[in-house]
């Protein structure tokens, strides 16, 4: 099929082709690359299993208007513009000022918003504003409304960041992200929900999640996301699809809980949410499994409110294998934790873990996802009840495809020498994939806070230092002896491939991401920048990390892989101990210290060295579609269609799910 106009093919392929005709990079724009993930086993499911994520996928997708929302007041509307552009324009295509007009769009629909998705900066069109305008006016567009929006647009100083990081301004006031409304300031929002927190009991809700903050008149009040509240009509849709997926559930538990996450939806009540997550974790037997909801507060200056997301999945019992090992060992690895005792579980409880394949990613987890997921966030419910781990094996198996058949690789480029590149070939999937299950299954499950300190104590710099901490668990529990008695690991020396890899990037090829002058804002990025740059300064004294120039290119070695184990043993205790305390002033500081500023001379070096590969630094996918089959008036079975147009899925989905 031709989309009409755009020059673009829509073909589909089935789930029995070959894996040597199957491409993994679709597209390519700016700094993204645009993936497709296989449905591994699919025809191994039954009718009813199949069925059930068909809904559950709908249900995912359904709240997609709500994440765009949520990242800017004015994103919808925008996008709106964009898709009518597409639809009705009837002059040309072609030429430099439609090209960039094209990439403009795609980068949009990436991020769902006009912020990027990683970095928060407002993404600047590469056409002309008078271009700009021209394709609005030829779309019959509201003159009045398009001119307020191509302001919004083209002013780099307006709406600038999604999530304002600094100390010299207010980070919520200078935020374009739709949490708060009113001109609010970050005082006044902690103030708020200070009291709120200050009168709850053991088991507090996370208050705010699930709600905009706004100030009128003088009063600041919640406005929850809920049935006859903000999002309802998304909600009402979200709802009616699980409903459905009720009705063709495996178990009663499954039936349970999608219940009370229907109730949590219409009442919009924080307890009916730790209700849901209470049953929902409990669930550690069945095949099929979802995450939907207002989840996490990430995108939120400071890290209380949450966006949007889905994810539909299924096990993969052979891979499961390996995950399964580390949750019935999770006690040892608390026990065996450099941490002081005091932050330690004297009981680690309701700890599971499994690899999965996704069916779906939505909200805020499309295009770009994680490829692992811990849950619940709740302090409280982790200690009594446990926590959920996934690997996303489809996930970092496209990722890995995609790098085979890409034509340069940047391990060439940045690795010292012929010994850390074969080093890295050949236990660098293995070892990545197990540092994935450690921080997804442990890490973030393991330590506690002391009694009476509350879950958002470390506030704007939470997700920053809880990234950290789960990252610290993971690399070291990599090196250690355990992981080859349990046969997790053949070899004892192959923990070092990560730890090449983690400091590398850490400290100078994760910067790729960032455009020059930019400051390092993203969590997992400052989380991988404050792991890398403490040790190498912590480390100076005895070379542990040494910068070497040769030929005038940078490179990180490490010397003594040993000594790097337990700095990362030193630098987990400290922030298990910020954490457990709730010692923002410590946490604060060593994320200013570490974790924001970029050296200037090594971002420049590798940004040049990183654009002679001609790779893209951002990585994102297109959903495959879930056919229903009929025959005779009934759905007899559940088809994978593999999508190879993203701007085709995006403009398709702005038909098929416009809820606001």
């Amino acid at each position: 099929m031709i989309l009409a106009g755009l020059g673009l093919t829509l073909t589909a392929c089935t789930e029995k082709e070959k894996e040597a005709e199957f491409a993994y990079c679709i597209d390519q724009f700016a700094d993204i690359q645009v993936l497709r993930y296989r449905i591994p086993g699919w025809d191994d499911l039954s009718l009813q299993q199949k069925e059930y994520i068909y809904h559950l996928s709908e249900a995912a997708k359904a709240g997609r208007d709500i994440t765009w929302d949520q990242n800017f007041k004015y994103n919808l509307r925008i996008r709106h513009l964009l898709e009518d552009i597409f639809e009705k324009y009837d002059g040309e295509r072609a030429g430099e000022e439609w090209d960039n007009f094209l990439v403009y769009a795609k980068r949009v629909f990436f991020s769902n918003g006009i912020h990027h998705h990683y970095a928060d900066s407002k993404i600047l069109p590469g056409c002309s504003k008078e271009y700009f305008q021209a394709l609005a006016d030829a779309v019959e567009t509201d003159p009045e409304e398009s001119k307020i929006l191509l302001h919004i647009i083209y002013d780099p100083d307006l709406y600038a960041t999604k999530r304002y990081q600094g100390n010299d301004k207010d980070i919520v006031k200078e935020s374009a992200v739709n949490f708060y409304e009113g001109g609010l300031t970050a005082a006044e929002v902690n103030a708020f929900y200070g009291k709120m927190e200050a009168a709850a009991d053991e088991h507090p809700v996370a208050f705010g999640l699930n709600s905009r903050l706004v100030k009128k008149n003088g009063r600041i009040y919640e406005e929850t996301y809920k049935v006859d509240g903000v999002y309802s009509d998304a909600i009402k849709v979200i709802i009616a699809h699980l409903e459905k997926a009720r009705e063709v559930a495996e178990n009663d538990l499954q039936k349970k809980y999608i219940s009370e996450l229907i109730e949590y939806y219409t009442t919009g009540d924080l307890k009916m949410w730790d209700q849901y997550n209470i049953s929902w974790v409990a669930d550690t037997d069945s095949d099929v499994d979802f995450v939907n909801g207002f989840v996490e507060d990430y995108g939120d200056p400071l890290g209380r409110k949450a966006h949007y997301e889905g994810i539909v999945d299924y096990r993969d019992r052979e891979a499961s294998r390996r995950t399964e090992i580390i949750s019935s060992n999770a006690q040892w690895f608390e026990d065996n934790s450099p941490v002081d005792p005091r932050f330690k579980k004297e009981e680690v409880k309701g700890v599971s873990a499994k690899v999965i394949n996704v069916a779906v990613i939505a909200g805020d987890d499309y295009p770009a996802t994680a490829i692992g997921i811990n849950l619940p966030n709740s302090s409280w419910i982790r200690k009594e009840y446990g926590s959920k781990s996934v690997t996303i094996a489809n996930i970092t198996d496209a990722y890995a495809k995609a790098k085979e058949q890409a034509p340069k690789s940047i391990l060439t480029e940045f690795a010292w020498d012929e010994k850390e590149i074969e080093l890295c070939k050949k236990y660098g999937t293995v070892t990545d994939d197990l540092h994935t299950d450690l921080h997804e299954c442990l890490g973030h499950g393991s330590g506690q806070l002391l009694p009476g300190v509350p879950a958002n104590s470390l506030k704007e710099f939470s997700s920053t230092l809880e990234e950290a901490r789960a990252d610290l668990f993971a690399l070291y529990y990599l090196a250690d002896p355990k992981l080859v008695e349990l046969g997790l690991l053949k070899d004892k020396e192959a923990y070092k491939a990560e730890y090449i890899s983690y400091i590398r990037n850490g400290l100078f090829t994760q910067f790729t991401r960032i455009e020059p002058g930019q400051k390092n804002t993203e969590a997992h990025m400052q989380n991988r920048k404050l792991i890398a740059d403490w040790c190498y300064d912590h480390g100076k004294a005895e070379n542990v990390i040494e910068k070497r120039v040769r030929d005038g290119k940078t490179y990180f070695v490490i010397n003594d892989y040993k000594r790097l184990r337990e700095l990362f043993g030193e630098l987990l205790k400290e922030v298990q101990r910020i954490k457990s305390e709730g010692d923002f002033e410590a946490g604060k500081a060593l994320v200013e210290k570490y974790a924001i500023d970029i050296d200037p001379e090594l971002h420049r070096e590798v940004l040049e060295r990183y654009a002679a590969l001609e790779l893209k630094p951002y990585s994102g996918f297109v959903n495959p579609d879930i056919v229903p089959v009929e025959k005779d008036g009934k759905i007899v079975d559940y088809e994978i269609v593999y999508n190879d147009d993203f701007l085709k899925q995006q403009l398709d989905y702005g038909k098929k799910y416009k809820t606001l």
